[in-house]
């Protein structure tokens, strides 16, 4: 498998969104023709699709206007639609309120998959905090991914693997903040329009203090569940299993790690709200308690290599950690699109595509003067607008 492009985008909100568009033009109208071509399917109407889009564009203003006018510069870079940029940035919400108003059926479309994992310092070998986690979506995605150095003057550069067009996924800052989110699903979801899941992990990764990262996770209105996990280098993290309207935080155990999947887990959400995503990740409840054993099995402290062996585990495959690409009910291929896993410490992100056809990680740094550990992968240079 080829690696996701690294580009570098620096400037003003519009200026880095024309770079960016520029730079990822191919593989962000690719990511429009998966979400339009699914919201086609369902056969929703222009009329339809343009209050949807208009509604999470609204939202998206009021919780921060410069992601709009990134936006903007990325439709003008990509030469494309400014309401099609608005999908890719709300496509989990967009694409199910898409399915609930037009009756459609087709399950493969729900919400990512995903296994994620953080190990506190002193369980890890190094002594630094890593976190990582498979994302499992639809295998085609892996056409679509980047990973973006963001340079910014008003705040932490970041580095963040994310669908092209897409403002954030999962990454880290240059304050050492790091976050990964997965799938959760409940009987809350859906009942209000709130800021889109990807704007979320974008504020995040925008933040100088843990403590204010944690705020815009727990805080912040959502449409619908998700699971965030979020950690600092400095030496803690936390899992947020997120209703739209409510956090239950989840402390790491008595080891030193969490381990989550796509179940609801915190005995206060589970008292609270009804679990209905099960049906569509059955084996959410191996997924985590396999990782946890694999990295329990590493008893020196677990390294990078350790997390990559437990997040590539094939048990029970093609219904395994690593899911290899397998076909679903309406046609759809999904898979683990990729393998993440981060050392924020010393600036390095490894990412696997497609990891059950291969794990082959390359790094990414967010500068130039990170050094590269010798069991980072293959090195890519990074890319920028002048390249």
């Amino acid at each position: 498998m080829q690696p996701f492009p690294f580009y570098t985008i620096s400037g003003g909100a519009y200026e880095r969104g024309v770079q960016y568009g520029t730079l990822a033009r191919d593989r962000v109208k690719k990511s429009i023709e998966i979400y339009g071509g699914a919201l086609d399917a369902f056969g929703l109407s222009a009329a339809a699709y343009a209050r949807l889009v208009g509604d999470f564009a609204k939202k998206v203003a009021e919780f921060d206007e410069q992601y709009l006018e990134e936006m903007r510069g990325i439709a003008k870079g990509a030469d494309v639609d400014l309401n099609d940029v608005v999908l890719i940035n709300a496509r989990t919400e967009i694409v199910a309120m898409a399915r609930a108003e037009t009756g459609a059926k087709d399950p493969d479309e729900l919400d990512d998959g995903c296994t994620g994992a953080i190990i506190l310092p002193e369980a890890t070998k190094s002594g630094n905090l890593i976190h990582g986690q498979n994302w499992d979506w639809r295998s085609e995605c892996a056409e679509t991914g980047v990973v973006l150095r963001v340079v910014r003057g008003d705040g932490p550069d970041f580095l963040t693997f994310v669908e092209a067009g897409g403002l954030a996924r999962s990454g880290f800052n240059a304050a050492g903040i790091s976050i990964t989110a997965n799938y959760l699903e409940c009987d809350r979801d859906y009942t209000q329009i709130g800021v889109p899941l990807g704007l979320i992990r974008r504020k995040v990764l925008e933040q100088e203090h843990f403590a204010i990262a944690t705020k815009v996770v727990a805080t912040t209105p959502k449409s619908c569940s998700n699971n965030i996990m979020i950690a600092s280098k400095a030496g803690f993290g936390i899992d947020f299993e997120c209703a739209p309207d409510e956090a239950f935080p989840i402390l790491p155990d008595q080891t030193g790690k969490i381990v989550h999947a796509n179940h609801w887990v915190s005995p206060v959400a589970l008292g609270k709200i009804r679990e209905t995503g099960i049906p569509f990740v059955p084996e959410s409840y191996y997924r985590d308690w396999r990782v946890a054993r694999l990295l329990g099995e590493a008893k020196d402290g677990v390294d990078r290599a350790a997390l990559k062996r437990a997040l590539g585990d094939d048990f029970l495959t093609p219904y395994s950690v690593c899911r290899p690409p397998r076909g679903g009910g309406a046609g759809n291929i999904t898979a683990t699109v990729a393998t993440v896993i981060m050392e924020p410490a010393i600036g390095v992100l490894e990412i696997a595509p497609l990891p059950a056809l291969g794990m082959e990680f390359t790094s990414y740094t967010i500068s130039d003067d990170v050094e590269r550990p010798g069991d980072c992968g293959t090195p890519m240079a990074p890319k920028s607008i002048e390249d």
